[in-house]
């Protein structure tokens, strides 16, 4: 394809350098005859002219020489292709031979490759089986892949919670290290502080035990003291097994009544609370519109009183105050001494009554909690029934509900004392009409003036 190309070019290029040379090149004939024209005529040759001839024909010398080149080369590419025909032609014909010697391989060689076949299928079949099981194998690893990998997931979410309550509790740990030794800072400035306490109170005890030595005389303190070591020493021996039988026959006496009012509670629970219950609703729904009335009122004297007697309690203010803080200088010193006196003692009371105390504390609390509780209930219940109720609507305030729980608290309580008061006081004697019986002066009997 490369040569044809070439070839056109040339062709065209011969044919153009040829009609150049035709119209701008005649023979040496002609040239002698218009030479000898233009030198007969009377206008001279145009050098312009001249050139351009000159320069085509130094571009057709130039063409030329390209053109032989071209010729030159497409003749050996003409050669090359020649001999490729060559070697194409000997090369089909040793292909036409290889394939009629496969042929006859083949047919040779179809009986051989039967049994090759069967051979083959054989072998496929135990390789098909061997990737049956194969397959099965895979699939049991995968899924014992997916196991682990479920596992591993799992594992690593437990080393992340557990890092994680790891590092809580290293900073817990850490918190802790820190408040220990606050505490500890702490613990020491107590210390110190108590040390500097107990040195106060040794000063004070000193001083205090200087005092009495100081105001009363010898001998009364001695007496004072000798009457203090009997007391204690009576005390010991009488005054606290004597509390201790007593707060046991209380506790009996507790037991005892606690069961006598069982089932007395049980009726006042069963039947009393709802009649009053009933009655308390009827009351407030007869007492509404007069409570408001009351409150009314109560508010407007309330304002006027307050009004009338502002002034007045302001001007007292003004006058008590001088006469307060002399008080207060004057009565000062001597509150002060008798702190000091009776500090050690309120001490040695404190000390001596600590452990009945806490006992003490302990039961009012869990009394207090579980008063408080149930006044809440009741609270709650008395609230949403004031509520339910048309009338007491506008009443239902939970500074109403709590008056009212804590008067339906105390009423047993007020019911208990009464009974228990009744049963345990004695009765009076009764005063006899004739306890003037020396008396000698009686008044005479009134007849009728019928009689």
């Amino acid at each position: 394809m490369a040569s044809f190309t070439l070839l056109c070019y040339a062709i065209h290029l011969l044919l153009i350098s040829g009609k150049i040379a035709a119209d701008g090149l005649p023979n040496p004939a002609g040239t002698r005859k218009n030479d000898d024209a233009i030198s007969g005529s009377e206008f001279p040759p145009d050098p312009s002219l001249l050139l351009q001839l000159d320069q085509l024909k130094s571009k057709i010398s130039l063409l030329e020489s390209s053109l032989n080149e071209k010729v030159d080369r497409l003749r050996a590419s003409d050669e090359k292709i020649d001999e490729l025909e060559k070697i194409l032609a000997s090369k089909s014909t040793s292909l036409e031979s290889l394939k009629r010697e496969i042929q006859l391989i083949q047919e040779k060689g179809s009986f051989d490759a039967k049994e090759q076949a069967d051979k083959a299928n054989a072998h496929s079949s135990e390789l098909v089986k061997q990737i049956d099981i194969l397959k099965t194998e895979i699939e049991i690893q995968n899924k014992e892949k997916d196991n682990l990998v479920g596992r591993t997931k799992i594992a690593e979410e437990k080393i992340h919670e557990l890092n994680l309550k790891l590092e809580n509790l290293q900073r817990i740990n850490e918190e802790q290290k820190s408040r220990i030794l606050k505490t500890e800072h702490a613990l020491l400035v107590a210390e110190e502080e108590l040390m500097k306490a107990k040195i106060e109170a040794s000063a004070m005890s000193k001083k205090l035990q200087e005092v009495p030595n100081g105001w009363l005389p010898p001998w009364l303190a001695v007496h004072a003291v000798h009457c203090q070591s009997h007391i204690v020493s009576f005390w010991n021996e009488h005054g606290r097994p004597a509390l201790d039988r007593t707060i046991k026959k209380v506790l009996e006496k507790k037991s005892e009544v606690e069961m006598w009012l069982e089932p007395h509670v049980h009726t006042f629970q069963t039947k009393w609370i709802p009649v009053m219950i009933k009655h308390c609703q009827e009351f407030t729904r007869n007492i509404g519109p007069q409570l408001t009335i009351l409150a009314a009122k109560t508010t407007d004297v309330y304002r006027e009183s307050k009004n009338y007697l502002e002034p007045h309690i302001v001007r007292a203010h003004e006058l008590l105050i001088p006469y307060y803080e002399k008080a207060k200088k004057f009565t000062k010193p001597g509150i002060d001494h008798i702190v000091l006196i009776v500090k050690p003692h309120v001490d040695t009371a404190s000390a001596f009554l600590r452990p009945y105390s806490k006992k003490a504390i302990r039961n009012y609390r869990k009394f207090a909690k579980s008063a408080r509780l149930y006044h809440q209930k009741v609270q709650t219940t008395i609230h949403a029934k004031l509520k339910d109720n048309t009338f007491t609507e506008p009443f239902a305030t939970k500074e109403l509900a709590w008056f009212m729980a804590s008067a339906l608290l105390s009423l047993p309580v007020i019911f208990l004392l009464n009974t228990s008061s009744a049963f345990f006081r004695k009765t009076p004697k009764k005063r006899s009409r004739s306890h003037h019986k020396s008396h000698t002066h009686r008044r005479s009997k009134r007849v009728h003036p019928e009689k």
